[in-house]
C-alpha cells in the first residue's frame, strides 16, 4: 500500500466490496477442559463500526487470536470478503487485510516513528527507498486522516495518543482493510478518545471495516454501528447500536441488571489522617518525577487523582506507600512524619493502618503461583490471621479465605486454587478483599478496575464507597476519568509529575479536567457543595 486507504486509486474497490467483510461459523476452541469459545457466529458488515463486548473470560480476546492468526480454532469457519481463509499466522491475517493495534503497543521505542512504521517492508539493505516511501506516506495520512506525527521523533518520547496513531498507520500500511483495535482508549484524555474516534469514522468512510474491543459501553454507542456481546464463551446477542442501550448491552454482558451509576452519598469527611507538603521522589536514575506535590486526605472521603498515565501517579503511590524513597518535603500519615530522614517502608506503613491495592496486580498485588488462601495473608501473615504460635493455622487460613472468596464473590475461586488460574477481574477481587478486609485508615487505591468487566466494576465500586462510609481515607488512582468522577468527592490532577489543578464533585467538568490532564490551564479552586467534602 502506497497511498491512503481513502485515495483515489482505491476507492472503487471500496464501492465494489462484498457485503460482509467478516463471516465466522461455528468457530470454537478450548484449553484443556476449558472451552474458550463455543460455536461463534459473526457476521460484520463492510465499511462499519461493529462492537465486541463481554466480561473478562468472556473469550473475546481468544476470538480476536483466532481472527488475526495468534491462535487457530479447533473448528467453525472463517471467511474474509466472502472467500474462505484458513488464518493461521499473524502474516496470513496481514496478507488478508486484517490489521490488529493492541492494548499493549508494540513499537519499539528506542525507534523513530519512521523507523517502525517501515520496520519489515524497508525496502532493500540500503534503506533510501524505503525511508522516502514511508516519510511520503505518513505525510498523506496526516493529509488525508489528520494523523500527524513527527517522523524523526522517537516514540518512546511521545504520548500515548500518538503512539496509538503510529501504530493504526503500521497497520493501515500493511494494507489491512479490517483493523481490530483491543481496548484502545484505557490511557487516552478525553481529548485524545474523541481525536481516535474522528479518525475511525474517516476510515470507515473510507470503507476500513472496524472491530472495536472494549469495556467502554459509552464509546460503543458513540462509535459503533453495531455491537456483539459474549458471555462465558458464546454469542448471547446482536444489536444495531441505534436500537440498544448501555442498560441493556449490560444485563446481557453479565446475564442481570446491572447499576451502571455509583449510588455516591454525600461524604461526611472527619479528621485528617494524610497530609502531603512539598513531596518530590527521583527515578533511580536521579530524573524528578514527583515535584512540590502537597494536598490532604481526610477520614470519610475519597480523594480522586485524574490524569493519563505516565505523569507521576505511580511513583505518588510507590511512595505513600513506602515502596519508593522520599526526596524532597514528605508526609504525615496518622500522626508520623515520613520524610529522607524519617523513611518507613511497606510493613511499617501497614503497621500504622494503611492498606494498598497497586495498579499492577500481577507485579506488585499477588504471587500469581500460590494459592488464593496464600494470597489473602500476605503481608498480614504475621498478624493474628495465621494464627498463634510458632506455626501457621492452616485451618485458620482456609477458612478465612473461604469467607472472603463469599463474600467478595471470586468466581470459580477456591481456596487452594493458584491465583494464576482466576480470571483478571476475580484475581483483582482476591486483592481488593484482602486489604479491604483489613479495615484500614488510609487506602491507596491504584486502577481498582482496569481491565475488569461491568459485573465486577460494579461490586468494586460498592466496596470502595461502602468502606468510605466506614470512615476510611481513600485516595484514588485512576485513568479512567468516568471512574474518578463518580467516585470521588474531591479531584486533583497530575500533570508531568505537578499538581495542577483541584475541584470538587459535582463541578468536576469532563472536558476541564481532560484540558488539565493534557497539561491545559489549571481550573482554580471551588467551594465544595453543602454536604460534599470539603477543600483543602
Amino acid at each position: 500500500m502506497t497511498q491512503p486507504v481513502g485515495s483515489a486509486q482505491q476507492a472503487g474497490g471500496a464501492h465494489s466490496a462484498p457485503r460482509l467483510a467478516l463471516e465466522l461459523e461455528k468457530i470454537s476452541k478450548s484449553f484443556g477442559p476449558v472451552r474458550a469459545n463455543r460455536d461463534i457466529d459473526l457476521q460484520v458488515e463492510s465499511g462499519t463500526i461493529h462492537g465486541i463486548i463481554g466480561e473478562n473470560g468472556a473469550g473475546k480476546s481468544t476470538l480476536m487470536k483466532i481472527l488475526y492468526g495468534m491462535q487457530g480454532a479447533d473448528s467453525g469457519r472463517m471467511l474474509v470478503n466472502g472467500k474462505d481463509e484458513d488464518i493461521r499466522s499473524s502474516a496470513d491475517a496481514i496478507a488478508k487485510g486484517i490489521g490488529m493495534v493492541h492494548q499493549h503497543f508494540m513499537l519499539v521505542p528506542t525507534f523513530s516513528v519512521l523507523e517502525n512504521v517501515m520496520l519489515g517492508t524497508e525496502g532493500g539493505a540500503l534503506l533510501a527507498d524505503g525511508r522516502t516511501a514511508t516519510r511520503k506516506l505518513l505525510a498523506e495520512f496526516a493529509e488525508h486522516y489528520g494523523m500527524r506525527v513527527d517522523p524523526d521523533a522517537l516514540v518512546g518520547s511521545l504520548p500515548v495518543g500518538i503512539r496509538q496513531r503510529v501504530e493504526i498507520i503500521k497497520a493501515l500500511k500493511g494494507g489491512a482493510k479490517i483493523l481490530i483495535l483491543d481496548e484502545p482508549t484505557g490511557v487516552l484524555t478525553p481529548q485524545e478518545t474523541e481525536g481516535l474516534f474522528d479518525i475511525l469514522r474517516v476510515l470507515k468512510a473510507d470503507g476500513v471495516t472496524i472491530l472495536l474491543i472494549t469495556h467502554k459501553l459509552d464509546e460503543i454507542m458513540a462509535i459503533t454501528d453495531r455491537v456483539s456481546v459474549m458471555r462465558r464463551g458464546e454469542m448471547v446477542g446482536h444489536r444495531d447500536t441505534k436500537d440498544t442501550n448501555p442498560q441493556e448491552l449490560a444485563e446481557l454482558m453479565v446475564g442481570r441488571k446491572v447499576l451502571l451509576q455509583v449510588d455516591h452519598t454525600p461524604a461526611n469527611p472527619q479528621e485528617l489522617r494524610l497530609t502531603v507538603d512539598g513531596l518530590g521522589a527521583r527515578s533511580k536514575a536521579g530524573h524528578q518525577v514527583l515535584q512540590d506535590i502537597s494536598f490532604e486526605l481526610r477520614a470519610g472521603e475519597i480523594l480522586g487523582v485524574a490524569g493519563v498515565s505516565g505523569n507521576g501517579q505511580s511513583e505518588l503511590m510507590e511512595t505513600l506507600a513506602g515502596m519508593r524513597a522520599v526526596g524532597e518535603g514528605g508526609f504525615d500519615l496518622l500522626g508520623h512524619r515520613v520524610d529522607a530522614r524519617n523513611p518507613k517502608g511497606p510493613d511499617a506503613m501497614r503497621d500504622l493502618g494503611l492498606a494498598h491495592i497497586p495498579e499492577d496486580r500481577h507485579h506488585h498485588g499477588l504471587i500469581l503461583s500460590f494459592q488464593v488462601q496464600e494470597n489473602v495473608i500476605l503481608g498480614y501473615h504475621h498478624g493474628p490471621l495465621t494464627g498463634q504460635g510458632l506455626l501457621m493455622d492452616r485451618d485458620k487460613i482456609r477458612q478465612h479465605s473461604e469467607r472472603l472468596i463469599e463474600e467478595f464473590d471470586v468466581r470459580n475461586g477456591r481456596s487452594n486454587v493458584l491465583a494464576k488460574h482466576l480470571s483478571g477481574g476475580n484475581q483483582q477481587k482476591v486483592v481488593i478483599a484482602r486489604e479491604v478486609d483489613a479495615v484500614p485508615k488510609v487506602l491507596i487505591v491504584g486502577q481498582p478496575t482496569r481491565g475488569v468487566d461491568v459485573g465486577a466494576i460494579e461490586f468494586i465500586h460498592k466496596q470502595l464507597i461502602a468502606l468510605r462510609d466506614r470512615g476510611c481515607a481513600i485516595l484514588l488512582i485512576s485513568v479512567e476519568l468516568e471512574e474518578i468522577m463518580s467516585l470521588s468527592d474531591r479531584i486533583i490532577v497530575m500533570n508531568a509529575g505537578r499538581l495542577v489543578g483541584e475541584v470538587a464533585r459535582g463541578q468536576a467538568d469532563e472536558n476541564e479536567l481532560g484540558l488539565m490532564m493534557g497539561g491545559g490551564r489549571a481550573k482554580p479552586k471551588v467551594p465544595a457543595a453543602q454536604g460534599e467534602a470539603s477543600h483543602v
